[in-house]
């Protein structure tokens, strides 16, 4: 028995007359009658009542036709969502990540769009480390990891270089540099570092081994740790300090400071993609495509929220959003001392008020700036 077959006794069945049903599946009427005769003879059932003007099922005809009519729309379904997987439109796709990468907005973002434009497509996460993400990506368990290593492609693996970011230092909240409005690596040469242990954090690890190097001192290494959170809470604990992935400084830990590191010579951590040099799963090259689109255009949004907006939208809710710290105090010290009222402005290339209310847009109008979105455009 085909499908065909199936497809022939539907057709009969709905029209009640086998020569409206071939004109309906465009064959001749006798090889029609021949074909449903051959169906009823492998069934072993009358499933049609022949009449003069037609055919009429039988019990055993009824009862065929519901399974009949379930197995071709499942054979339609199969075939719907084979087409719609090769398209990469359903799926599952596995990516792993090292503790720090999820905090960068890039990250967020790329599962955000790809999940919105490809709904049907499933995300699961792993945390680990760069050596562990490698070995999943080998053995089948993950399809894409986010990892800090460098760029020696190990054998079977593409990495993707995606971007350099920058870095800063973690201290204990009452350390005399966390005072500092702007520090450098060379500030940093009479600390005790706590870093990663070297096999579970080899990229970050050597990166700062080598800036430090380059800003003539070797760091004294007093504790190392199998993670980075481990890491500030040993910095919390006051044992040391400890130098992270810019886009980590927005996890707040209670006892830690964070102060961005400027000046030469520039300490920067890369972020790269990993992926099987031989994969051919289009949802998961899908998402390696936008990943890479993503941080071609570069887009970066920051949320700057009112005292009354906060009433109708929290400040987590557009943090989630937008992978980026939320600016809600207008008098926040800590916040002048990041960016300052006046780089606010200055720091966008395009900005978006909504709504703008009568109110706003009579202080635009007037040059008043009592709030955060009044000294953001004025």
């Amino acid at each position: 028995m085909e499908l065909r077959h199936l497809r022939y006794f539907v057709t009969v069945a709905h029209e009640g007359h086998i020569t409206r049903a071939a004109e309906k599946l465009h064959i001749q009427q006798p090889p029609l009658s021949q074909q449903i005769r051959a169906l009823e003879r492998e069934v072993d059932a009358a499933l049609f009542v022949r009449h003069p003007r037609g055919v009429s099922l039988t019990d055993a005809g009824r009862s065929f036709l519901a399974d009949a009519e379930a197995i071709l729309a499942q054979a339609e379904h199969a075939k719907i969502r084979a087409r719609r997987t090769a398209r990469g439109e359903v799926g599952r796709i596995a990516v792993g990540f090292t503790t720090s990468a999820p905090f960068h907005p890039l990250v967020a973002r790329a599962i955000r769009e790809f999940r919105t434009k490809r709904p049907d497509v499933s995300f699961v996460l792993e945390e680990s480390s760069s050596g562990d993400m490698v070995s999943g990506l080998r053995d089948g368990r993950l399809d894409v990891a986010f990892i800090r290593s460098g760029l020696v492609d190990p054998e079977g693996i593409t990495v993707h270089a995606l971007l350099q970011e920058d870095t800063a230092a973690a201290f204990p909240a009452r350390h005399p540099l966390a005072k500092r409005a702007h520090l450098t690596l060379k500030d940093l040469a009479d600390e005790t570092f706590i870093l990663y242990r070297r096999p579970d954090g080899r990229g970050l690890y050597d990166v700062i081994i080598a800036a430090c190097s380059e800003a003539g001192f070797s760091p004294h290494v007093g504790q190392e740790a199998p993670r980075i959170v481990s890491t500030l809470n040993l910095v919390a604990a006051g044992l040391g300090i400890t130098i992270v992935p810019a886009s980590l400084s927005r996890l707040p830990l209670e006892g830690v400071t964070y102060k961005p590191l400027k000046g030469k010579p520039a300490l920067k951590v890369p972020l790269n993609l990993a992926c099987r040099r031989d994969e051919r799963s289009a949802a998961t090259l899908g998402f390696i495509d936008l990943v890479r689109r993503l941080r071609e255009r570069g887009a970066r949004v920051r949320a700057v929220i009112t005292q009354a907006g906060k009433h109708f939208v929290t400040p987590l809710s557009f943090a989630a959003l937008t992978g980026e710290k939320v600016y809600e105090d207008l008098f926040s010290l800590t916040d002048e001392a990041e960016m300052g009222h006046i780089e606010l402005s200055r720091d966008a290339d395009l900005i978006v008020i909504a709504p703008a209310t009568a109110d706003l847009l009579a202080k635009a109008a007037q040059g008043r700036a009592d709030d955060q979105i009044g000294r953001a455009h004025v």
